[in-house]
Order: C-alpha cells, then sequence, then structure tokens
C-alpha cells in the first residue's frame, strides 16, 4: 500500500468513527422525535445494530493503524490512532453501563408509599393505557407472578415493595410543617422547574401529576406527589413509573430524590 493510500486509509477511518456518534444521535433523537418507535431506535438502531458497528469501525481503524505503523514514512497513524479510540471509549462506556445496570434492580415503578402508594388519575392511566405503557402493578405482589420477572432469579420470590426498600433505603416521603395548600404549589413549581409537562394539581385528592421526558429517546414516565396532613405534620409521598422498559436503570429513584430535595429547599426558604 503506497504513503497515499495509507494516508487516505486511515482519514476514511476516522471519518467512519466521528460518524458513529453522529449514529447513536440519529438512532436516540429519531425516537425521540416520532420518526420511528422506541424499540426501534433502541432495540434494533442501538443495541442490536449499534455494537456490530462499532466492532467493524474499530476493526478498520486497527488495519489503518497498521498500515501506517509498518513502513516508514509512517504518516497517517495519528489519524488512525484516534479513529480507533473512538469506538474504543464506546465500548468502555457500554461495558461501564452494562456494569452499572447489573447492580441495578430490573423494576420501573417506584414510590415512598409502598403500603399506600399516590394513585394516578384517570386521566394519567387512559394516556398510559393509549401509549401501551407498562401495566400498574401491585407492590405486595410478588414479582414472579408477573411475565418480566417470572424467571428472574433473586427476584422472582420478592414483591416490588421489597426491592424497593432493599435497593433504595433512603428513599422517603417529605414530612414539614406548614400548610397543605403551600406544599402543594411548591410541589408544583419544582415539577414545572424540572422541566415536566402536563403538570396539573388535583385538589380533590391532594396530588400533583406530571411526565418527565428523557432527552434522548424520548421516554416518558409519570409522576405523582400526594400531600396529606398527618398527626407528624404535612406528608409529601411520590411515585415514579416508567412507560416502557422492564428496567429503569435506577432513574425513577434517582428522580423522586432529586424533586424531594428540591421541595424541601423551597419549602424551608
Amino acid at each position: 500500500m503506497t504513503n497515499t493510500k495509507r494516508s487516505k486509509f486511515a482519514k476514511v477511518a476516522l471519518i467512519l468513527a466521528l460518524l458513529l456518534p453522529v449514529y447513536f444521535m440519529a438512532a436516540a433523537l429519531g425516537s425521540k422525535f416520532g420518526l420511528w418507535d422506541w424499540r426501534t431506535g433502541l432495540g434494533t438502531l442501538t443495541m442490536t445494530a449499534g455494537p456490530w458497528l462499532v466492532g467493524i469501525v474499530a476493526l478498520i481503524a486497527v488495519i489503518a493503524l497498521i498500515a501506517a505503523l509498518v513502513r516508514a514514512p509512517r504518516k497517517g497513524w495519528l489519524m488512525a490512532l484516534i479513529a480507533l479510540a473512538i469506538p474504543a471509549g464506546m465500548m468502555a462506556m457500554a461495558a461501564n453501563v452494562r456494569s452499572s445496570a447489573a447492580d441495578i434492580p430490573p423494576v420501573h415503578d417506584i414510590t415512598t408509599d409502598t403500603a399506600n402508594p399516590p394513585q394516578y388519575s384517570a386521566a394519567t392511566v387512559a394516556a398510559r393505557e393509549a401509549s401501551d405503557a407498562n401495566p400498574l402493578r401491585p407492590f405486595d405482589v410478588p414479582l414472579g407472578q408477573f411475565e418480566p420477572w417470572a424467571e428472574v432469579e433473586g427476584l422472582k420470590d420478592k414483591t416490588e415493595a421489597q426491592v424497593i426498600a432493599e435497593s433504595y433505603p433512603d428513599l422517603a416521603p417529605i414530612i414539614t410543617d406548614g400548610d397543605y395548600r403551600m406544599a402543594l404549589v411548591a410541589v408544583e413549581g419544582e415539577m414545572r422547574e424540572a422541566g415536566f409537562s402536563d403538570v396539573r394539581i388535583d385538589a380533590a385528592t391532594n396530588t400533583v401529576e406530571g411526565v418527565a421526558e428523557t432527552f434522548w429517546y424520548g421516554f416518558k414516565d409519570d409522576v405523582i406527589a400526594r400531600v396529606a396532613e398527618t398527626e407528624e405534620g404535612v406528608r409529601i409521598d411520590f411515585r415514579s413509573t416508567s412507560r416502557v422498559g422492564q428496567s429503569d436503570l435506577g432513574a425513577n429513584a434517582k428522580r423522586i430524590e432529586t424533586l424531594s430535595e428540591a421541595i424541601r429547599t423551597r419549602l424551608e426558604s
């Protein structure tokens, strides 16, 4: 291979490597903006075709790097090395995500009150049904009775209430002094501040609902907060539920924690 050809080959490898992030962004944003559904964006384009593309580009980059280094003058080796670094970095990120996911329970409905969870309104239930979302299951029934978890060892004999208590021991309601109406306004304000859509207060049930949407893929999660006056003070319970996917990768618990902290700060101020 001539010097010119080796340099061009390295350049092609670099261009292909630079196109990899563009491909994955297109797969995610295409789902978000309705060009295809999430199963195509995440399943087919990202999880199935994605690793093949990353592997092919990495192989091309390796060949380009070897070709650049095998004979002097060694031109194009830096482009080939950068081309190899991009898919290698993607592989490392994917491995890290898989490792982190292994430590997160594959559930998608999280609440601070598993004994008496906040109940979504009829409008939210209808929206979930219209989008073919995950069904809302009871928290006190063993997960093995439901299809996604029927064969999952270590999980099928536990209720979701047990899983939440074991996995998220710090997840708790807000107990605060003051008027419950102020609490409702604080919850509504922080949901809007967080960028939730369709935020609304139901004065009859003392609840606030909203829809959180991820930037990538446009996954929607329903969120509800329930405000109640108790002997301890005003109690605010939360529930966050993914519409699709067996596991939320910890997103719902994290959302509740973040929202709770923001509401506490607002109430204190």
